[in-house]
């Protein structure tokens, strides 16, 4: 076959799957009635955790769904609808709200739980494709996901309806998440490890440096000497500070190299003669992302730590942001 005849025929076929899928989440919009609000409403009362189940494709949905809720300020968690009999019903109490999932709402599996979490007193809340099935029936709310068909060609392998499942459960869980004024703090909070939570959680005092690795040097100093405490520190300055450490300035490696140009022998030079007076500095309990920003705005890649009272605590460079994976 000939490849520009076969790349069509791949792209047609894709371009009809992104069709029938976009069209299956879009018909669940005009579904969102009562019953989806009163859903939101039984989530939001839930004293325990909601719990969400399924089998094969979905019970991937219903893993993914527990995630989103979780991750969106909603206590959540899945379990297997087949395991579910076999012992880990136990993880399920009456102050629990129940979410099964299944698109036929014939699933045994899912069925062999619905008895007994309903003489333990759980809500149970269906998402399902047929409102006429055991499972919808059974259910305190019955939610509706039917597609018209699959994406796939021979209709069988669940596509279409799975990604209406899953939009409908995102729906669920921002809508909790609207209700409950969740923040980006409180989302950084839940994900400490990605790099929102990094931004929103590290503060200056989590990677800045400390005690001997802070340069600093007096008024006093000579150029010479202040270099070579540069060197030694290894972060491209050094704060200059009075008797009790409070910050009177800064001289950088781009300063050496500016003030070489202007005045060629630099021996004979007080550090307090050269210095940036008055530089920026920043707060320990500033957000380390706080700390970036500046240094953009100012074009500098160090910054002194300082005290309420200006006394230099600790110092910082992009270095050390890059590694903390700030920026």
């Amino acid at each position: 076959m000939n490849s520009d005849k076969q790349d069509h025929g791949i792209l047609a076929l894709a371009g009809e799957v992104l069709a029938t899928e976009a069209a299956a989440v879009s018909a669940l919009k005009p579904r969102l009635d009562g019953n989806f609000a009163r859903a939101v409403r039984a989530l939001l009362s839930c004293r325990g955790r909601v719990v969400v189940t399924g089998i094969g494709k979905s019970g991937h949905i219903a893993r993914k769904i527990a995630a989103t809720m979780a991750s969106t300020g909603t206590p959540a968690f899945f379990v297997h609808a087949a395991e579910a009999s076999h012992g880990d019903l136990g993880m399920i109490t009456r102050d629990d709200v129940l979410i099964g999932i299944s698109y036929s709402g014939e699933t045994s599996e899912v069925l062999a739980i619905v008895p007994v979490i309903k003489r333990e007193g759980t809500f149970l809340i269906s998402m399902t494709g047929n409102l006429e099935s055991s499972l919808a029936r059974e259910s305190d709310i019955a939610l509706n996901v039917h597609v018209e068909r699959e994406a796939c060609p021979l209709n069988l392998a669940p596509t279409a309806s799975t990604t209406a499942t899953l939009a409908m459960g995102d729906a669920l869980a921002i809508a909790c998440m609207g209700s409950k004024g969740f923040t980006k703090e409180d989302f950084a909070r839940s994900h400490p490890g990605g790099s929102l939570g990094r931004r929103l959680l590290l503060r200056v005092s989590d990677v800045m440096r400390r005690g001997n690795d802070v340069p600093a040097v007096t008024p006093g100093t000579n150029v010479l000497q202040a270099v070579q405490e540069i060197s030694r520190k290894g972060i491209g300055m050094t704060a200059v500070v009075d008797c009790e450490r409070r910050l009177l300035g800064v001289f950088t490696e781009g300063d050496l190299r500016r003030l070489i140009e202007r005045v060629g022998d630099i021996r004979r030079y007080r550090i307090e003669e050269v210095m940036t007076a008055t530089p920026k500095s920043i707060a320990p309990e500033a957000l380390a992302v706080e700390a970036a920003q500046l240094m953009d705005r100012g074009r500098c890649n160090q910054l002194p730590v300082v005290d309420e009272k200006r006394r230099l605590v600790g110092a910082l460079n992009l270095h050390d942001l890059m590694t903390a994976k700030v920026i």
